[in-house]
C-alpha cells in the first residue's frame, strides 16, 4: 500500500510540477517508476514474458550482476528494476521525470523551495539528479541525451 501511494504521490507531484514550470526548464512527461526487487531474475520473466513488455536493456556490474534494467512499457515509458539490498528495501523506489533541461529546472525548483541534489551522470549515460518532495518521495529527474540508453531504446521502439 505504502508503494502505491508513493506512485500516485509521485505522478501527482510530476503532475503538478509540469504544470508550474516555465517553457525553458519543461518536464517533458513520466519516464519511469523505480522499483526494487527482491528476486530479479523472477521480476524480469515478470514483465517480459507474463505482462509482455520489451526489455528495452540491463545494466550490469564488473561481475556480471544486474545493477538495473528498464523494462520498455511504451515508447517514452519504462519501469526501471533494481535489485534490493540491505540499503534498498522491495518496493517502489522512485518516479523519474523526462525534463529537456536538467540544469534549468533544477534551478526553477530550487527557486520555489524544492530540494534538489546536483546532477551527475548516470549509469545509463543520462544526466540525472534526485528532488524530495516534502513526504519524501524521490523524484528522479533525467535530461535524456543522444548516447543515454533510455534515447536509445525509445528511438527504437516499434
Amino acid at each position: 500500500m505504502r508503494g502505491l501511494a508513493l506512485f500516485v504521490g509521485g505522478v501527482l507531484l510530476g503532475s503538478a510540477v509540469q504544470t508550474g514550470i516555465a517553457q525553458g526548464d519543461k518536464v517533458v512527461g513520466v519516464n519511469h517508476v523505480g522499483i526494487t526487487v527482491e528476486h530479479f531474475d523472477e521480476a524480469m520473466r515478470f514483465y517480459t514474458q507474463n505482462m509482455g513488455f520489451r526489455e528495452a536493456f540491463t545494466v550490469r556490474d564488473d561481475k556480471g550482476q544486474p545493477v538495473l534494467a528498464y523494462v520498455q512499457v511504451s515508447r517514452d515509458t519504462f519501469l526501471e528494476l533494481q535489485p534490493s539490498a540491505a540499503d534498498r528495501r522491495p518496493g517502489i523506489s522512485h518516479v523519474g521525470l523526462h525534463v529537456e533541461d536538467i540544469r534549468a529546472t533544477l534551478a526553477r525548483l530550487a527557486q520555489h523551495g524544492v530540494k534538489v541534489d546536483e546532477p551527475r551522470v548516470s549509469r545509463t549515460s543520462s544526466t540525472i539528479a534526485n528532488a524530495t518532495s516534502p513526504e519524501g518521495v524521490r523524484i528522479e529527474l533525467s535530461e535524456l541525451g543522444p548516447e543515454s540508453l533510455q534515447r536509445k531504446a525509445m528511438n527504437s521502439w516499434k
